[in-house]
């Protein structure tokens, strides 16, 4: 996806254009999606989230003993032994409650969410002490010391379900929806939101010089309403004159900015507040978001590595995502299919991905095809496209390199995906109206892709649809000469109303059914 920022635009997301079906002809190189022209409204100071303290006794606190994590990774097995299964794969500086320790004291018992978790081999883990709650009443909450305007309340945890449920949102600049977006977020079933933190947007005024206040808001009021936060992290890649200059180089300011970022919304007792996933970057297979550059996969794992290590320095318990590639069939001086990009981004990992991200982030636009076609299917059949990346299940083919170099344990997050059913513009009508796709259809398969992947993809995490409306796509007075447009779950709708599409209907009606709940929109009930 294009990301478009600077004097106020904010990030759209869209998968890469398209060539029109041919089975002979390759896919098109992305071009540059146009930018939101949305305005920048007057910054007043920033909110804060209100404390949550409970009155308790004055008597001593309660000390609970932690075990922290010391290795770069550590294997939790189901038993005190390396026969055990592995129950969770934790990461440098991630804390667990200590329950106990084995006989031998080779192994220590942990906890997590009030329950038991496994067993962690001792020699890679760190045991420490904490306050845990005050006496008396165990339900009473210790009350943590809070920095000014921090929020002494607990944070949503940075934990992703297979699969997890969110959507891709535009709140940072229209402030009017901002609320109203979040609270349809929250009534249709999804756990997370994905925004975009832009580089420019909060750092632009030079190196150190950051401007939180709109940040700040976003953050606070998506955790009032329990929704946890992916960030996606990149910079305009049109903006011209940006003071750190283009990737790769911008590499190490890149990293102050994002181990910023997560030291500001760390989780943490007393913070501003808690973003709990990143994406490091945009489609770094295209030479306009690598600086113009052939797309180097080596460069980018380096890059990945640089933030990787500023936000765990910050937040251990954030989870990292590297960066989702745009589908393309060249492999030239200014694109690389993203099947390649990945193979050689693990061949200069070493074949590991320790120390550069905590799941690999994938785009799985569905184009012409049902979400269960088979990317087979879809290379051989001209009216899917001819090219395998034409198929929602081109996502399996990511996770068969993962396999190739042993990465099982982690999952793969799905940074977008939807379908579009654009009859307007040439690089999408043909996978949009002209492929049957309406917008009843978007929404059948909407569900339907999330059905697959709870009956298919244990290894998935995320999958973030594709996508809430932007209202500055009407700011010309015409949104369908948008693309974005054709994807959204809903109609982009001003404060005084709420314009349905099916697919935001449909969606709510089935994530709530996940729950046991009904959709408070649903017509029929």
């Amino acid at each position: 996806m294009a990301a478009c920022g600077g004097g106020g635009a904010e990030a759209t997301p869209t998968p890469t254009k398209t060539p029109m079906a041919q089975a002979a002809q390759p896919a098109a190189t992305p071009t540059q999606t146009p930018a939101s022209a949305g305005e920048t409204p007057a910054q007043p100071p920033a909110e804060t989230a209100s404390e949550t303290t409970a009155a308790g006794p004055t008597s001593a606190p309660v000390v609970e003993k932690i075990a922290r994590v010391t290795a770069d990774q550590l294997n939790i097995r189901s038993e005190p032994s390396t026969t055990g299964s592995v129950v969770k794969l934790a990461n440098t500086g991630e804390s667990f409650p200590l329950l106990g320790e084995s006989d031998d004291g080779q192994w220590l018992q942990l906890g997590e969410n009030g329950a038991p978790l496994g067993w962690g081999a001792a020699e890679f883990m760190a045991i420490e002490e904490r306050v845990a709650q005050a006496p008396g009443d165990g339900n009473v909450p210790a009350q943590p010391t809070s920095a000014p305007g921090g929020n002494t309340g607990s944070f949503a945890p940075a934990t992703m379900s297979s699969p997890d449920y969110g959507a891709q949102v535009f709140v940072w600049w229209r402030e009017e929806i901002r609320d109203r977006d979040l609270d349809l977020m929250t009534e249709g079933g999804f756990n997370w939101i994905k925004q975009a933190f832009s580089w420019e947007s909060i750092e632009g005024a030079g190196r150190g010089q950051y401007d939180w206040s709109t940040a700040d808001k976003i953050v606070t009021h998506a955790n009032e309403r329990d929704l946890k936060i992916l960030a996606r992290l990149s910079l305009d890649p049109d903006l011209q004159g940006f003071w750190a200059g283009d990737p790769p180089a911008n590499g190490d300011a890149f990293a102050e900015y994002a181990g910023a970022l997560a030291a500001r919304y760390n989780c943490q007792p007393g913070a501003i507040g808690c973003i709990q996933a990143y994406q490091i970057w945009n489609e770094p297979n295209l030479a306009r978001e690598w600086g113009g550059k052939r797309p180097n996969p080596a460069e980018y794992a380096q890059f990945l590595g640089k933030a990787y290590q500023a936000i765990k320095a910050a937040n251990p318990n954030a989870i990292v995502i590297s960066a989702g590639m745009a589908p393309t069939g060249d492999n030239n001086d200014i694109a690389m299919p993203d099947d390649i990009f990945y193979d050689q981004m693990y061949q200069a990992m070493g074949g590991s991905s320790t120390g550069y991200f905590d799941a690999l982030g994938v785009h799985g636009a569905g184009y012409a095809a049902p979400p269960e076609l088979d990317p087979a299917e879809a290379a051989s059949n001209p009216k899917y496209g001819g090219y395998r990346f034409f198929a929602f299940r081109h996502v399996e083919d990511i996770r068969a390199i993962m396999e190739k170099y042993g990465d099982t344990a982690k999952k793969i997050v799905l940074l977008e995906f939807g379908w579009t059913f654009d009859p307007v513009n040439p690089a999408y009508k043909w996978h949009g109206a002209d492929a049957g796709i309406d917008k009843f259809v978007q929404a059948d398969y909407l569900v339907r892709a999330y059905k697959y992947a709870a009956d298919n993809w244990p290894w998935v995490g995320l999958m973030s649809v594709l996508t809430m409306p932007n209202l500055a796509w009407l700011d010309d007075g015409n949104g369908s000469d948008e693309e974005q447009y054709w994807w959204a779950i809903m109609e982009p709708s001003p404060i005084d109303a709420k314009e349905w599409r099916p697919a935001y209907i449909e969606l709510c009606i089935y994530l709530n059914s996940l729950d046991g709940q009904r959709c408070i929109y649903d017509p029929n009930q």
